[in-house]
């Protein structure tokens, strides 16, 4: 469920955000409220003043903690908003919606806990506590969020905006090449290439030479056998 866009009227500073530095100042507005919902819950035991009042002045540093978070991020997702992709820009878009009502709503959370502390009743001190846990989840959701733009979509990633413009230059000399190639091709026709014809390799006739010695041993040997004298016509001998 998306949010109404709200849109804050424009406040000129009377001096310049450097860039970058909306990580480290979200980071305290992420992690004050975890603080602050801790310090409430073990209050609810100890019931203790001293920790109430505590309790208001890190929500008071929540407040100024959450509106420069919202000023720094306004000047870096100026910075980054044009080399974002269409998802990035639109993801950025509503990190910075959910940024607006986050800083607007610190502040009826420091209200509202300002009653609590004022008119101690039971009513208004769970107000306050609903409050508070949809203020903690709210920018624990605003936390994954910038994580996101980061490390999905490279939002001030140096490195990111790179390779980036490499791969943007890359494509654009691939476009060129594709169009020279299909210049060539109308210009030059394909060249046919003849079919080549297959010669199949006549059969090897048998070598005559070695037939013919072939034979004449075969004759030599059939000669050797009808000269040479048979067993069977020996004489036999006979002893007595």
């Amino acid at each position: 469920m998306e949010l109404p866009t709200i849109t804050l009227p424009a406040i000129h500073l009377p001096f310049d955000i450097p860039l970058l530095l909306h990580p480290p100042v979200d980071h305290f507005a992420i992690a004050l409220p975890g603080v602050i919902l801790l310090l409430e819950l073990s209050n609810l035991v100890l019931k203790r003043r001293a920790v109430s009042i505590t309790s208001f002045l890190f929500i008071t540093l929540m407040a100024i903690m959450t509106g420069a978070a919202y000023f720094t991020g306004v000047t870096d997702g100026k910075e980054a908003f044009e080399l974002l992709s269409d998802e990035g820009q639109e993801a950025l878009r509503g990190h910075k919606n959910l940024g607006t009502y986050l800083m607007l709503a610190s502040w009826i959370v420091w209200l509202a806990k300002l009653f609590s502390m004022m008119l101690s009743r039971r009513g208004i001190q769970i107000a306050y506590m609903v409050l508070l846990l949809l203020f903690v989840a709210l920018i624990l959701k605003q936390g994954k969020d910038g994580g996101e733009l980061v490390y999905v979509h490279g939002a001030n990633v140096a490195k990111v905006q790179e390779l980036d413009d490499e791969m943007f230059d890359i494509s654009e000399e691939l476009d060129d090449l594709k169009a020279e190639m299909k210049k060539l091709k109308e210009i030059q026709p394909p060249v046919i290439e003849p079919e080549l014809e297959t010669e199949v390799p006549a059969a090897s006739a048998p070598d005559a030479n070695h037939t013919v010695e072939a034979e004449d041993k075969t004759k030599e040997v059939q000669q050797s056998e009808v000269d040479a004298p048979s067993a069977e016509t020996l004489p036999q001998t006979t002893t007595d």
